[in-house]
């Protein structure tokens, strides 16, 4: 499986918050180092971790600005793709 996509959604979501102010910024930051540490694991996340990265990811996205919104969206799509491919559910 692809874990670069989940090192890119790592860094679309520090793209993202550059760009994003006050604590959606802290958030972003945390689903950033979240998402690369799950990159980087000898076992990459569960559907369930994955699912609640893209809600978390959908809350943001809501809640910041068209620029920082995009890397977000891009960000929540990488981790859609690379949940297509993980076993079980």
């Amino acid at each position: 499986m692809p874990r670069e996509r989940l090192a890119d959604a790592s860094e679309e979501l520090r793209l993202a918050a550059e760009a994003a102010t006050g604590d959606e910024r802290e958030r972003i930051y945390r689903q950033a180092d979240a998402l690369a540490d799950a990159a980087a694991a000898d076992e990459g996340p569960d559907h369930g971790k994955l699912a609640r990265h893209t809600h978390a990811l959908r809350e943001i996205e809501d809640a910041v600005d068209e620029t920082a919104g995009d890397h977000v969206a891009a960000a929540r799509e990488l981790v859609s793709a690379y949940r297509e491919g993980v076993d079980g559910v």
